[in-house]
């Protein structure tokens, strides 16, 4: 049986086609489901195609990961959320506001915890050092 799928429109006008169980998982789209809002492509006016991609990618993956009662699929889960993270600031900063926006509760917790792992890891080695390489990102800091 084919699951149905939504369309979701990023603000630079990418759509892409994703499984309903997935898009579930961003509890603004669902709630538009629900309320019947689904028809065409949803317009997501606050998330650039780049992280628009990687929440549907985290949201994926977290799906398929709900599936299994494997124990060791946990643990594989945490490592690929590990790694998911390890991104720049900027990437990191946009994921969390794409989070907060599509109200992905698991991905703002994930997001905000690095972010404030690597807060602390800058700390330690000095806000100049980190200025000078970053450059025009570390407004963002």
């Amino acid at each position: 049986m084919a699951s149905r799928k939504v369309n979701l429109m990023s603000s630079d006008g990418v759509t892409f086609e994703v499984d309903e169980i997935v898009a579930l998982e961003l509890q603004t789209i669902k709630h538009m489901i629900e309320d019947g809002f689904s028809d065409g492509a949803i317009p997501l006016p606050n998330v650039t195609s780049g992280i628009l991609a990687m929440v549907i990618e985290y949201c994926k993956m977290h799906v398929e990961s709900s599936k299994s009662e494997d124990r060791s699929a946990d643990d594989n889960l945490k490592a690929w959320d590990a790694e998911f993270v390890k991104v720049d600031v900027a990437t990191l900063f946009h994921l969390i506001m794409a989070a907060n926006y599509l109200n992905i509760q698991s991905l703002l917790e994930l997001t905000c915890f690095s972010l404030a792992h690597q807060k602390l890891l800058l700390k330690k080695v000095g806000p100049l050092r980190v200025i000078k390489h970053m450059g025009e990102n570390a407004y963002l800091l």
